[in-house]
């Protein structure tokens, strides 16, 4: 029984942690350049209301995907005008794309399918679904422990799953492994530098920003067609903040990102699993009290354990080039 329920607990870790991870390495590909993006939770929910408005205008999951890819993308592209073209403040941008996502897909949303901000329920075709790998159910009837995990951690998730669990290490080489990788933590770090050897600083600084909205647009996508079959009002719930906190958590580096994204899945998965579970002693915990858990933990967890975070020291900080 207690195995059960640690595997059940696990598998949700799993299922809830893909979009933190998306969002959490477009941050940081954002973030390394110098661009820092508080507008991921804007461009999650606009790409979740748009992946589900299309999908079930085209019925088809992959015209969804695609969709949401590219209002985060047109999104991020605002970012990068208003924060390197025009040199504007990086942290009222991210606001005002938070903002705009906000109140764009509920009027949206109301205004195309009048069912109060939300989109039509998707169906089977018009959504992602699980895949199911070879001998999963033979694993977990005949090898003990692996068997299991076999089944229910690796085996019946979602592709998406798979791709944002392949995108750390993929993230980790472009960075430490690539001259693209190379010149971006270089632009984060010394812009002047980067200049000075014939790069062009905002070129690198917007392929950056659009691997950001690619990636958020794919969280989105992830929230409203394999999570939920649909977009909800605000269905985000701050996942795009809680990414940028386990970014900093993570020290700006990929691989700690991966866990610290599963450390705050687990947490979101065990106060969905807590909700109505009397406690030894305390008893009945306020719904309202689990469901603030995660964010709580959050809190504690960034105030407390995460040391000395530096970010990259150009970051934040426009660039103008010297004459």
């Amino acid at each position: 029984m207690v195995w059960q329920t640690i595997l059940d607990l696990l598998e949700s870790t799993v299922r809830v942690s893909p979009p933190l991870i998306f969002a959490a390495l477009a941050g940081l590909f954002s973030e390394r350049s110098g661009i820092f993006d508080i507008g991921l939770e804007g461009k999650m929910l606009a790409g979740a209301f748009a992946a589900g408005a299309a999908a079930s205008v085209s019925h088809s999951a992959l015209i969804g995907l695609l969709v949401a890819i590219v209002v985060s993308l047109l999104l991020a592209l605002v970012h990068a005008f208003a924060s390197i073209t025009q040199r504007g403040n990086q942290i009222v941008s991210g606001v005002a794309i938070n903002f705009i996502a906000a109140g764009a897909t509920v009027i949206l949303g109301q205004a195309w399918f009048d069912q109060g901000g939300r989109t039509p329920q998707l169906a089977a075709g018009e959504r992602f679904t699980t895949v199911d790998l070879p001998y999963a159910q033979w694993a977990s009837n005949h090898i003990p422990v692996l068997g299991p995990i076999y089944e229910h951690l690796i085996s019946g998730q979602f592709w998406l799953t798979y791709l944002a669990f392949a995108m750390v290490p993929f993230t980790w080489w472009v960075l430490y492994r690539t001259r693209f990788g190379l010149r971006l933590r270089a632009v984060g770090e010394n812009p002047a530098a980067v200049d000075t050897a014939g790069i062009s600083v905002t070129w690198l600084r917007y392929r950056a920003v659009m691997c950001d909205g690619i990636l958020c647009g794919i969280a989105g996508a992830y929230l409203s067609m394999a999570m939920a079959a649909g977009f909800t009002k605000g269905m985000t719930a701050g996942r795009g903040y809680i990414a940028l906190a386990a970014l900093i958590f993570a020290k700006w580096r990929p691989v700690p990102v991966l866990f610290a994204c599963l450390l705050f899945g687990f947490l979101d998965a065990f106060g969905i699993r807590m909700q109505g579970v009397p406690l030894p002693i305390i008893g009945q915990v306020p719904g309202q009290f689990v469901q603030a858990l995660p964010y709580i933990l959050t809190v504690v967890l960034l105030a407390g354990f995460i040391g000395r975070a530096i970010p990259p020291r150009a970051g934040g900080k426009p660039y103008v080039k010297e004459r």
